[in-house]
């Protein structure tokens, strides 16, 4: 932590437990976690001089996986907590595409691909298997590879779609470089699997790469 952070006098006197978690700025959300039951203009402080440090919240999330000599100033303990916090994101989204749950909507799958998937430091290639009424069956990761690529076999894919019934399958993996511009080796898997489950009547209906910015769908690029 940076011993000359700044005050930036923005720290409330009103007793945080009269507001609800919305209402916190993003110090005292943080302030609320690292130091639960005593969060003072003290406890804030240091977190605001966290957030100015790792460049927000998102900069806290990416350095907390990172190991103790890469992210000096935020120690063991809260890393920790904060790996702790996204995980509890991670899982309730992925139980809100529960069985049962229609994927009707775009922006509900992109949240939850960019929530699982970004800023992972290594490629992830999951899955979502659906009914014939696109209610998701299964989310599940299926490789996992290396900064720069992950090895993908489309038979997996099918046996495991058959497996569990579905006539339908979205796919999606990470770029870990944060670049969501699909690849030519993208195009190529995608083209892969395509075929691969359109042979037992199960399709393909988009593939998307998750970067920095919104998740790419190859289906709204005609690349499908």
């Amino acid at each position: 932590m940076k011993p000359d952070c700044p005050r930036t006098g923005s720290f409330r006197n009103k007793p945080q437990t009269q507001l609800q978690p919305d209402q916190l700025t993003d110090a005292e959300l943080l302030s609320n976690l690292l130091y639960p039951g005593k969060p003072d203009a003290k406890s804030e402080h240091d977190s605001e001089c966290l957030l100015q440090s790792f460049g927000g919240l998102r900069g806290l999330q990416i350095a907390s996986r990172l190991n103790p000599g890469e992210r000096e100033g935020l120690d063991d303990r809260a890393a920790n907590l904060i790996r702790l916090a996204h995980e509890l994101v991670r899982r309730q989204l992925r139980q809100s595409l529960q069985r049962g749950v229609s994927l009707t909507s775009p922006a509900m799958t992109m949240e939850y691909l960019q929530t699982v998937l970004r800023d992972r430091n290594r490629e992830i290639f999951t899955c979502l298997f659906l009914d014939t009424r696109h209610r998701v069956i299964a989310a599940e990761d299926l490789f996992q590879g290396s900064i720069d690529g992950a090895c993908v076999y489309p038979r997996v894919v099918a046996e495991r779609a058959l497996r569990l019934s579905a006539a339908a399958v979205i796919v999606a993996h990470n770029h870990p470089s944060g670049v969501s511009e699909p690849s030519l080796a993208d195009q190529a898997i995608t083209r892969r699997l395509k075929d691969a489950l359109l042979l037992l009547e199960i399709r393909l209906l988009d593939h998307f790469v998750v970067g920095d910015g919104p998740p790419v769908s190859m289906a709204s690029r005609g690349m499908l």
